[in-house]
């Protein structure tokens, strides 16, 4: 199969052709249909998040199972299929306590070495160097992943707009409805109008969000969010971002604010544009030993909480995501802008590097 190969960091994904993957026990094999680009996966690409390599990443899957691994039920080959990048092994504290968006294993085995739960991966090369797994390193034709993080989809979706559940809007899920536990009524900042940032604006629509501001740099993006659903768009190039959010919210400020970039800078806008009581969700990955200058005693005086979230709980929330999308409480065909092919790989990634993708973009098989 061909699968897009990274060899070092801040070197291009090339295409290279390994052995397709077998599963093991308690996973099933995907042929891939389509995968998202996501920016978690260009910060592994440029260092700033430490991985082994080589390596084949690519977490927002869609496809069909092709095969199963001894001890999986509830699929069966022949089924359309969606992925969450989160893989739980369902047994760990976590796992066992229904935060399986905090699995440990996954985090041991796969985000710090590459490999399953048993401790190997699925992919080598022709020659039988081992390449490391980002998730179920979805970049590739084929695809292992723990049955556990496959649900069934409506075949009739378009296997774009089906992938991009498994991150992106899986993770803005986890964001509005558990960390921030956004209610009807209330209103949100949404700092940074890209896919996951996009994503989250439909969820928090979806959850009844009365107002719902997104806050970028670049035109373009704000008129994405608007089509999204954003209520109202600051453009932070051009005004004091948080003057500009209090203006609109009558010198109020928000109930929540979500930052989906993982820069310092809007971390310290997205608390400050809080109202008294208010929630800050940090969404967005920065690089390794990136930190914020946040106002102590604001925080403490104005009880604002900062929270992080990672994510969703995979067995209970991706089943209510692809809920919401077979309901059309969430569009996330409104969110794709771009399309490319695995050949594309390299293009795709260096495109989202240079702020060139709107919203999220997609690469097709």
């Amino acid at each position: 199969m061909r699968a897009a190969v990274l060899i070092e960091p801040g070197r291009p994904v090339e295409l290279e052709e390994i052995p397709v993957p077998s599963p093991q026990r308690g996973e099933i094999l995907i042929k891939v249909e389509a995968c998202g680009v996501c920016h978690t996966d260009l910060h592994v690409m440029k260092g700033d998040v430490g991985f082994p390599m080589p390596a084949v990443l690519g977490h927002e899957v869609a496809g069909e199972v092709v095969e199963l691994g001894d001890g999986v039920s509830g699929l069966a080959v022949g089924d359309k299929v969606i992925t969450s990048f989160i893989m739980p092994c369902g047994t760990c504290r976590f796992c066992a306590a229904g935060r399986d968006d905090v699995c440990e294993t996954f985090f041991a085995m796969n985000r710090l070495n590459g490999t399953l739960y048993d401790g190997t991966s699925r992919l080598k090369r022709l020659d039988g160097t081992t390449l490391a797994m980002y998730s179920m390193a979805g970049l590739a034709e084929y695809a292992v992943t723990p049955a556990t993080a496959a649900f069934r989809r409506d075949p009739a979706t378009p296997a774009a707009e089906a992938a991009i559940l498994g991150c992106a809007f899986f993770t803005a899920y986890g964001a509005v409805r558990h960390r921030a536990a956004l209610v009807t009524g209330e209103t949100a900042v949404v700092l940074g109008a890209g896919g996951v940032g996009t994503a989250i604006i439909q969820m928090a629509v979806a959850f009844g969000a009365s107002r719902v501001i997104a806050v970028d740099l670049a035109d373009d993006k704000l008129e994405l969010a608007r089509a999204n659903g954003a209520t109202d768009v600051v453009n932070g190039s051009k005004v004091n971002a948080v003057e500009a959010v209090r203006d609109l919210t009558g010198g109020a400020g928000v109930d929540v604010a979500f930052e989906a970039i993982g820069v310092a800078a809007t971390w310290v806008q997205g608390t400050e544009m809080l109202s008294d009581g208010g929630r800050f969700v940090a969404v967005g990955i920065a690089g390794k030993g990136v930190t914020a200058p946040i106002e102590i005693t604001r925080i403490v005086r104005r009880s604002i909480s900062v929270i992080g979230s990672y994510g969703a709980r995979v067995r209970t929330d991706m089943p209510q995501v692809a809920r919401l999308a077979a309901l059309g409480w969430i569009e996330p065909g409104k969110a794709i802008t771009q399309t490319y092919r695995l050949d594309q790989a390299a293009e795709a990634y260096g495109a989202l590097e240079h702020a060139q993708i709107r919203g999220r973009a997609v690469i097709v098989f």
